[in-house]
């Protein structure tokens, strides 16, 4: 029996939502001061305003910046 290629089933995200700086350091696994120096040089999404002192960053930024970082082993030009 022929198994299907897995590949071909679209991969469903969860609905929008926001992440608080503590969700995004243990989804990344970066530091605070890394998240911000990332972003700093334009590396990692910006966060939205979501109160006159809160911030959160869209799940949706973070799984794309994830998703955009190399392989295991590949290196980056």
């Amino acid at each position: 029996q022929e198994r299907s290629d897995m590949s071909k089933i679209p991969i469903q995200r969860e609905p929008k939502s926001l992440l608080r700086r503590s969700g995004v350091e243990i989804l990344t696994g970066l530091s605070r001061s890394s998240i911000y120096a990332k972003m700093a040089d334009g590396t990692f999404p910006r966060p939205v305003q979501i109160g006159t002192r809160s911030v959160a960053w869209r799940s949706s930024d973070i799984d794309d910046w994830m998703e955009s970082l190399p392989e295991t082993g590949e290196v980056r030009t």
